[in-house]
């Protein structure tokens, strides 16, 4: 099918496009708590005269698994919704997502200056193709000829940081988990989606995809010891020297990792004391534990997790681990991947398209969705600086925002045109795996944990537990 109308549609509204990028990356705003986003969002969609479906009341009809009875679900509410295009003729679902939540870089020069949030991994720039996909997506008979449906999502919380925060969400029930589409997957949004995709910024000038990346473990240490005067320190337990000989312990470790498991392990203190003059008796400790296989890094974890018990012993402090899952390893699927190189082609030019990209230790709650159906997570340039860095930016926003809407839309209509062929065979050829989501969160469900690890006995022994359920 002719592409041509929905990216001359892109291309006469990019001024919206671009007008989006600017906006929400000047409001940067973390994981659950993007709602300045969400309403710039919902209301230019709703312009575009969308629909748009908050996340707090999840209709039946969507979440198959999940309905009771056939009624609606209804959950606290969190930033974000989605848009549904139905052709009104049979084929799959394909979701595309845009994430809206920032990272905090307090010394970005154009950082939030209360939060010290900032959007130095380009997810404003997603958010703002996903506008240019819905654009493409409502121009005159955009439907016709196209077969199956399309949902975009504007989505909360891909990184995962501010755990004390996402655990004060989860303890007054507002999310289940900490991550925005594990939230997702659990309400059920995704049991009628058939195939999924996202399109990521980062630095160069090409369109580029790999076989994957790795998933983590997301955790937290904290060390309890006994405060005492700085100047009379026998009377006092340091949590702060409990907690460097910990680090130091892990660090140890790392020769015994694999290159090709790609561990990564990458501690930092969050609370090292709070007065000169004290010894610290609460110190704490967040990291990830990343690998490209699920069940290799829970056995790095358990070793990371004793390295940290036996540390903490040693000392004489007390340590509870808080393990939560953060996200599933990242496996693209070959033949979506493919079908954006082919639709990227006109637009990009073959030099500009890599299909080759290496295997990625960085994290993304996108390998979730890649657990229980097709998916593929596709970079595009257009940024400079150093991703998560200080001099991060957007530095040509035609081509991260506008011409990745314009790709996005092209690779939609190639795999929903001719009775949705493609994303049939896609779907028919690649089983999820895992036989459903339930299975799936399941499996997750088992890494969650909050437990003390070291406990002292009147005769002197010390026992450490290191389970992690």
């Amino acid at each position: 099918m002719e592409s041509q109308k929905y990216l001359q549609r892109i291309e006469d509204n990019k001024s919206l496009i671009l007008d989006a990028e600017r906006y929400i990356w000047k409001n940067p705003e973390t994981g659950f708590k993007e709602w300045k986003t969400h309403s710039y969002l919902k209301d230019a969609f709703e312009k575009l005269g969308l629909t748009t479906h908050s996340f707090d009341r999840i209709p039946a009809s969507v979440a198959i698994q999940s309905a009771e009875n056939g009624q609606d679900r209804f959950f606290e509410k969190i930033p974000g919704f989605y848009v549904d295009f139905d052709t009104g003729r049979p084929g799959p679902r394909i979701a595309v997502f845009g994430e809206m939540d920032a990272l905090i870089i307090p010394n970005h020069p154009e950082c939030d200056s209360q939060t010290g949030a900032v959007h130095s991994c380009g997810h404003h720039a997603q958010c703002a193709a996903l506008l240019g996909v819905a654009i493409g997506l409502t121009a005159p008979n955009a439907l016709d000829g196209l077969s199956g449906s399309i949902r975009l999502i504007a989505v909360p919380a891909e990184e995962g940081i501010e755990i004390d925060f996402r655990n004060s969400l989860q303890k007054e029930g507002v999310i289940r988990y900490h991550h925005g589409k594990k939230e997702l997957i659990w309400r059920g949004l995704m049991d009628d989606v058939d195939l999924a995709f996202m399109i990521h910024t980062v630095s160069g000038d090409k369109l580029t995809c790999g076989t994957g990346s790795n998933g983590c473990i997301v955790k937290k240490f904290t060390f309890i010891g006994r405060s005492a005067h700085a100047a009379e320190p026998e009377e006092g337990t340091n949590a702060l020297y409990a907690a460097n000989l910990a680090i130091s312990a892990a660090n140890a470790l790392r020769e015994t990792f694999v290159e090709k498991d790609t561990i990564r392990f990458h501690p930092i203190i969050t609370c090292g004391g709070t007065s000169v003059n004290a010894i610290p008796d609460c110190v704490t400790v967040e990291s990830y534990v990343r690998g490209a296989e699920l069940n290799t890094y829970l056995e790095i974890n358990k070793k990371i997790n004793r390295a940290f018990a036996a540390s903490a012993a040693s000392i004489g402090c007390r340590l509870r681990i808080n393990d939560l899952c953060g996200s599933s390893p990242r496996h693209n699927n070959k033949m979506l991947t493919s079908v954006f190189a082919d639709a990227a082609l006109p637009i990009l030019g073959n030099d500009r398209i890599d299909m080759n990209r290496p295997w990625g230790t960085a994290c993304s709650d996108f390998g979730d969705i890649s657990h229980i159906m097709p998916a593929s997570h596709l970079f595009i340039g257009g940024a400079a600086g150093m991703a998560h860095g200080s001099d991060y930016y957007i530095a040509n926003p035609e081509l991260s925002c506008v011409t990745s809407a314009k790709i996005q839309v092209s690779a939609v209509v190639s795999l929903l045109e001719n009775g949705a062929e493609k994303a049939k065979t896609i779907v028919t050829e690649n089983p999820p795996l895992f036989a459903s989501v339930r299975e799936f969160l399941s499996v997750l469900d088992k890494v969650d944990s909050n437990h003390e690890a070291v406990f002292y006995h009147k005769n002197g022994d010390v026992t450490l537990s290191l389970e992690t359920k």
